[in-house]
């Protein structure tokens, strides 16, 4: 009998922001394939992650459960739960190509086959290892770059991690990725029910696209930041002294700066944008290669990111803050026509947006659901599948949370917690007097900080306990004692 549930096809990039996509509303990248994707699937605009750098937001996503849930509160904690299993379990072959910043990195967690590529510039303890990527560079005789190669140029602290690929195309992780899921979709004989994940290591620092999807960018018009020094000076202290930190360690061959100039910012959001390109090619080849093999006919696609990146914006680079531009990233949803006849699945429908709150994690029990396997009574996350086949009465969050331990970044706060509705945000930092609080519908782009001021003293309270009932309910959660095997 034939099996009517249908291929899941999750593609995850590393640290992009929702503004990065032409369909999205952003006219200054080209991204045709993903502009598809949203014309033709459904775009969540309002998806939130629950941990503002890359360990925590995808640990989450995989279980169901936010950080403190799963344990994985920083880079380098050991995961202990990965829905990927249940998956198996149930029938479906699971495969992951790329980067899913898993701890231990190569362990199956319920995949039948990984080809792993992590991080671009590794350089924590254990990241010194031989994965797919190190692999054909050892195999062409070439070292892999990194910050021990950028360092050699001489204005590398001027670049603010924006440097050219000096390799072959084919070398650069982001196609190499890309190209690897092909070659597989392509060679291997069809399997169903399939469930691949695909994981871009890019745009993730340092920003280094090929040249000729870098050459477009390097003359076009582009926003840049606008920061001003009151924003600055409202700055909570571990937001003032992350911004001094990273002017001192280069995490990810970034060595930032207090006060750069519109050219470094251009050239930063160029590379950063090529980089979105050179994905966006590498998306069309592997949709052509499912589609020609049949996947296609009765598939899920998803396309996300596990966080943003500030580039500037706030004064800060990177993750590891709770501003919308690192918090909310693209999630959009493609899938085939009517899908199986007979079966559970029937196609969604396209070309329609979702405005509600949603958390990233609430695909996991949507996917569980897909897939015919129960979902866990433990899992924090909620189902977004009435939302994807437009149920009426389909409805998201009405708050949203994020989590974040401090880190070897991180390094002025043991711990920040997000609480954000749709008008209000609220930022709270363990055992310290500041934080912040933004009003969403009058400043969108959180620059005043109204964490002090008298009249605001009642939403800050009503955010706070919001904060602690949050905390309160998931301790109270029934909790699933069997963990995973690596």
């Amino acid at each position: 009998m034939p099996d009517l549930r249908p291929n899941i096809i999750f593609i995850i990039t590393d640290q992009q922001r929702y503004d990065t996509i032409a369909a999205l509303g952003f006219p200054y990248v080209d991204t045709p394939h993903l502009d598809r994707l949203a014309r033709e699937g459904i775009v969540f605009t309002n998806c939130f992650i629950t941990g503002a750098s890359c360990a925590p937001s995808r640990a989450s996503l995989f279980s169901g459960t936010y950080p403190h849930t799963a344990g994985v509160m920083r880079n380098g904690d050991v995961w202990r739960a990965c829905w990927v299993q249940e998956l198996a379990n149930a029938g479906y072959h699971c495969v992951n190509v790329g980067k899913m910043h898993t701890y231990p990195f190569e362990a199956a967690y319920g995949f039948n086959e990984r080809y792993v590529v992590e991080n671009k510039d590794r350089y924590l303890e254990g990241r010194y290892y031989f994965d797919r990527w190190d692999m054909a560079f050892a195999a062409h005789g070439l070292t892999r770059p990194g910050r021990e190669v950028y360092r050699t140029l001489p204005d590398y602290k001027e670049r603010l991690g924006a440097v050219e690929w000096s390799f072959p195309e084919h070398l650069h992780s982001d196609v190499f990725v890309g190209r690897l899921a092909a070659w597989w979709v392509e060679h291997k004989p069809k399997t169903e029910p399939l469930f691949l994940q695909v994981g871009f290591p890019g745009p993730h620092p340092p920003y280094d696209p090929i040249p000729r999807h870098l050459a477009p960018y390097l003359n076009r018009d582009l926003p840049l930041p606008q920061v001003t020094q009151e924003e600055m000076d409202a700055l909570p202290p571990p937001l003032k002294e992350l911004r001094v930190h990273n002017t001192g360690i280069d995490h990810d061959s970034i060595v930032w700066q207090l006060d750069p100039t519109p050219e470094q910012l251009h050239r930063l959001r160029a590379h950063y944008l090529a980089n979105v390109s050179m994905i966006d090619e590498q998306v069309g080849a592997l949709l052509a290669a499912l589609e020609a093999q049949g996947y296609l006919e009765d598939a899920v696609v998803i396309f996300t990111s596990d966080h943003g990146d500030c580039l500037g914006d706030h004064g800060q680079i990177q993750k590891w803050t709770m501003y919308d531009v690192i918090t909310r990233v693209p999630l959009i949803v493609w899938a085939s026509g009517e899908g199986r006849k007979g079966g559970e699945y029937k196609g969604f429908g396209g070309g329609r947006r979702v405005g509600d709150l949603w958390q990233q994690m609430d695909l996991a029990p949507a996917l569980m659901e897909l897939a015919s396997v129960p979902v866990p009574e433990s899992w924090e996350a909620i189902s977004m599948l009435p939302a994807l086949r437009g149920d009426a009465g389909a409805a998201g969050r009405q708050v949203v949370f994020a989590e974040q331990s401090g880190d070897n970044a991180l390094t002025g706060a043991d711990l920040q917690t997000m609480v954000r509705t749709r008008d209000w945000k609220l930022v709270h930092y363990l055992d310290q007097p500041d934080g912040e609080l933004y009003d969403l519908h009058a400043d969108p782009g959180e620059c005043v900080n109204l964490w002090s001021h008298i009249e605001q003293q009642a939403k800050k309270q009503e955010l706070l306990d919001a904060l602690l009932s949050w905390r309160s309910r998931s301790a109270a959660k029934p909790r699933r004692t069997s963990l995973i095997t690596h």
